[in-house]
């Protein structure tokens, strides 16, 4: 089974351009958002009845994206994931009352039993930046917002309780604030990490 590198963080940090910038090199199979593809995320942006099937759908495409990574014979790469999708997103929506407690139950058991299913990511990036780079790179976007500069603090909350949880071995932080679009500092930091895993050192839970 191939290893598997997540990168998380909220919404404008650059998860997917640095994913898209690591496989220029060669060496990764990807995964994405895919917000264009996704059939409720527009829906969702303009009707939150809309939220658990967008969210159901979210964390459905994470587990096959998941699954289907693991088989390459590359190391897998995925911005976001799974794990992301719920501690983060899921976790937020219930928050912000756009999934009630019934239906953030229904993620919360979908996400439990897959992630008992489907090893921990090997690696995981997480991504910082100040408020202000934030709102500013949220706001050049040109995709839908479903979280806002306003959401960041409470996403990063919940984000951070579970980054808490997963071993010292799995994680790397970096903060991006002021790192040039081409990523190539984090780009060294994350290649250098990967090569220093060793699988047998590593919790099997996250």
């Amino acid at each position: 089974m191939g290893k598997l590198v997540v990168v998380v963080g909220p919404s404008g940090v650059g998860k997917t351009t640095l994913v898209n910038m690591l496989s220029r090199l060669g060496q990764f199979s990807t995964a994405y958002e895919e917000h264009h593809e996704r059939p409720f995320q527009v829906l969702f942006n303009q009707n939150k009845q809309y939220g658990l099937a967008n969210q159901m759908d979210y964390l459905i495409l994470r587990a096959e994206q998941e699954k289907e990574l693991r088989l390459s014979d590359r190391v897998g790469l995925i911005d976001g994931g799974l794990d992301l999708d719920y501690h983060g997103f899921t976790r937020l929506f219930h928050a912000r009352g756009w999934l009630s407690d019934a239906e953030f139950d229904l993620c919360r058991r979908f996400y439990e039993l897959t992630r008992q299913l489907l090893p921990p990511p090997d690696l995981i990036v997480h991504l910082t930046a100040g408020e202000e780079v934030l709102r500013a790179r949220l706001a050049a976007r040109r995709r839908i917002n479903i979280a806002s500069a306003e959401d960041t603090v409470v996403f990063n909350h919940f984000l951070i309780d579970w980054l808490m949880s997963v071993p010292s071995g799995r994680l790397v932080s970096l903060d991006v604030s002021t790192e040039e679009k081409e990523f190539h500092s984090s780009m060294a930091m994350i290649i250098n990490r990967l090569e220093g895993l060793d699988p047998h050192d590593l919790s099997s839970t996250i």
